[in-house]
C-alpha cells in the first residue's frame, strides 16, 4: 500500500522517464522500486530504518537500497538527472534533505518533493534554498502537493557539523556534551522522563543495551559514572544515531551505535536494558509496540540482569511486565511519568 505522497509520485511518472534518480527520505512502501516504471534506474537512502528494510526486502534489478544520513562513501560523488525528496515531518530537516539533493544532482538536474499539506509542504517556496530555481506546484492530490525545481547553481559541499549544534547538559552524572544533529528531537536540557530516568540509575555491570538511544544521554550518562560499560545503543532514526556517536565522541566515549528495528537486529543477550523508550501517546501502535518491547526485553536479558524504563504512567506497562518478569518495582515516579525496574 503507497503512502498518500508516493501515491502522488505514481500519478507524475514522466517526470522521472529513463532517468537515473535518487530518492531521498522515502516512506514505508515501494515507490522507488515502482518508479521503475519509467526511470532507468533507482537508488534510495532511507533516514528510518524501518523503512529502509521494507524497500530493500522488494528486491529489483535497477534498484539499490541504502539506509543513514548519506550516501555511502562509494556513491559519495555519484550524480543524478532526478532527486525525490519525501518532505520531512522535522521541517527544520528539509534544508540538510536539499544540500543533500544538490550534492547529488547533474548541473540542471530536476529536484521534485513531495508531501502532506498537513506536514508543512505548503512553505516550500520559501524554504528551497537559492541554488534551485523557484518550485512549481506540479500536482495536487491526496491532501498533498508535488513540486518542481532546477538546480541552477553548484550548492556548497555538505559538511555535517553545519546541520550539528552542540550544549552542555546538566545530568545527575555530571555535565555532558550533547551533540545534535537537525531532525533529532532535543530541547537543551532534560525531558522529565530521562531525568527521572537518571536520578535512578542503578549500577550495573558488563553488557548494557541503550534501547532508542536518540542523541546518546542516557549512554553518556552511564558513561559517565560507569566507563567500565560495554554499551550497546540502537535507534531507528539515521539522524538520532549519528547524534548519538558524536555525542559519545564529544565526551570522549565509546560505544556500540547500530540501527534495529525493535529487537529484530540485535544479536547480543545484556546484563542491563535501560530505557525511555520511543513510543508516544497517541499511536495506535503504542500498546502493541510496547507489548512486543517487555517481551524481547525479557528474553535478551541474561540471568541475573537488570532492566529499568521510564515511562508515561498511563501506559499499560504494569500487566505485561507482570507477565514477562513476574515481579517488579515502582521506585520513583511523578505526575507523568513512573520508573519500572525488574531484576531476571
Amino acid at each position: 500500500m503507497l503512502s498518500n505522497p508516493s501515491q502522488v509520485l505514481i500519478r507524475n511518472l514522466d517526470y522521472v522517464e529513463n532517468d537515473n534518480v535518487l530518492v531521498l527520505n522515502h516512506e514505508a512502501d515501494d515507490l522507488a522500486k515502482q518508479l521503475l516504471e519509467s526511470a532507468a534506474s533507482v537508488t534510495s537512502l532511507a533516514l528510518d530504518f524501518n523503512h529502509y528494510l521494507k524497500l530493500n526486502a522488494t528486491k529489483a534489478a535497477k534498484l539499490e537500497c541504502h539506509f543513514g544520513h548519506q550516501l555511502p562513501q562509494e556513491l559519495s560523488d555519484k550524480q543524478f538527472d532526478t532527486v525525490i525528496v519525501y518532505f520531512p515531518k522535522a521541517k527544520a530537516l528539509s534544508g540538510y534533505l536539499f544540500q543533500l539533493a544538490a550534492q547529488h544532482l547533474k548541473a540542471q538536474g530536476q529536484l521534485l518533493v513531495v508531501g502532506e499539506n498537513k506536514g508543512g509542504i505548503k512553505s516550500l517556496p520559501k524554504l528551497a534554498p537559492d541554488y534551485f530555481s523557484k518550485p512549481i506546484k506540479r500536482d495536487n492530490a491526496r491532501h498533498c502537493l508535488l513540486f518542481s525545481s532546477i538546480l541552477t547553481a553548484p550548492a556548497t559541499k555538505l559538511n555535517i557539523a553545519d546541520w550539528t549544534s552542540q550544549y552542555q547538559l546538566a545530568t545527575p552524572q555530571g555535565e555532558l556534551t550533547i551533540c545534535n544533529t537537525v531532525g533529532t528531537f532535543s530541547d537543551k536540557k532534560l525531558d522529565a522522563g530521562t531525568e527521572l530516568l537518571l536520578a535512578h540509575l542503578p549500577k550495573l555491570h558488563g553488557k548494557v543495551l541503550d534501547f532508542g538511544c536518540g542523541a546518546g544521554v542516557i549512554s553518556a550518562a552511564l558513561l559517565k559514572s560507569q566507563p567500565e560499560l560495554q554499551i550497546d545503543c540502537i535507534d531507528i532514526n539515521a539522524m538520532a544515531l549519528l547524534s548519538c556517536k558524536l555525542t559519545l565522541e564529544a565526551n570522549g566515549m565509546s560505544a556500540n551505535v547500530y540501527p534495529s528495528d525493535g529487537f529484530t537486529h540485535i544479536k547480543a543477550k545484556f546484563d542491563g536494558i535501560i530505557s525511555n523508550p520511543p513510543f508516544h501517546d497517541g499511536l495506535n501502535a503504542t500498546t502493541d509496540i510496547a507489548k512486543d518491547f517487555v517481551k524481547y526485553s525479557a528474553l535478551q536479558l541474561n540471568t541475573g540482569g537488570y532492566w529499568q524504563i521510564v515511562a508515561n504512567r498511563h501506559l499499560p506497562y504494569a500487566d505485561t511486565i507482570a507477565h514477562y518478569f513476574g515481579q517488579f518495582d515502582v521506585p520513583a515516579e511523578n505526575n507523568k511519568y513512573k520508573l519500572y525496574t525488574c531484576h531476571k
